[in-house]
């Protein structure tokens, strides 16, 4: 590293699992990161100290989602959220190159971005483009972390398909049998949509890593009670993704 970089990064490289070497690994990662809102924001923070990135959103900032949003300001209201987001992540970090995708994620977007470097994180907040997310990642045999927040919930869930054989969301989250429940229904607390994505991102940051993490497992926080589950996850012999 560069003596500027040295300096920049020189708590984490202090860490045994971290050193010189993981600090390089991630600096050629590529952490494809769906929604730039309440999980991305702090997820796309965290991981503005590593590697490239790549932030996908269609949508466009409001005043609803600056308090929790934190990579956007009022001055942004209007302007496409991954626009947003790659101006702040820029201003922080402007050494690590960040690529704004202004369109909505679907298969073929994704299979055109995922390269043999990328982590795919799904911070988005509907089960349709966490399926796709699934899907792409299982094609592409590129790790996916996937996280949602509701009230004062979050999950967290890693399926590494680079590796070995996985389940995958599919398998857990059956896509006929869902209820979509988005925050913008039933509320969501802005410091829980932060744990979620600094939770996303140290799991995405440990594949890099090579440290050993959520992959197979569901991680389920709920803050009001203070209680975290972690469960392993088996694959369904009959998925439509992952048993193909």
């Amino acid at each position: 590293m560069t003596n500027p970089a040295a300096e920049r990064y020189s708590r984490q490289v202090l860490l045994k699992e971290w050193g010189e070497a993981g600090q390089r690994a991630l600096s050629e990662a590529h952490f494809v990161v769906i929604g730039a809102g309440g999980i991305g924001s702090p997820a796309l923070l965290a991981l503005a100290e590593a590697g490239r990135i790549t932030v996908i959103d269609s949508d466009t900032v409001d005043e609803t989602n600056l308090p929790r949003q934190i990579l956007h300001i009022p001055a942004r209201i209007g302007m496409n959220k991954a626009e947003s987001a790659k101006r702040m992540l820029s201003d922080i970090t402007p050494d690590v190159p960040v690529t704004a995708v202004a369109e909505r994620a679907d298969d073929a977007l994704l299979a055109r971005l995922l390269d043999e470097k990328s982590i795919l994180l799904d911070c988005s907040d509907n089960f349709k483009t966490r399926h796709t997310a699934n899907r792409a990642a299982h094609a592409a045999r590129r790790p996916l972390v996937t996280a949602c927040a509701v009230r004062f919930s979050f999950q967290i869930a890693v399926f590494d398909f680079s590796r070995h054989p996985s389940p995958c969301y599919q398998c857990t989250f059956p896509e006929d049998e869902e209820k979509d429940v988005k925050a913008a229904q039933t509320g969501v607390s802005g410091p829980v949509t932060a744990i979620a994505g600094m939770f996303a991102a140290q799991e995405a940051i440990k594949l890099v890593l090579g440290v050993k993490g959520l992959d197979g497992k569901l991680l389920i926080g709920d803050t009001l009670t203070m209680k975290f589950d972690v469960m392993g996850l088996s694959a369904d012999p009959a998925c439509s993704v992952c048993a193909k």
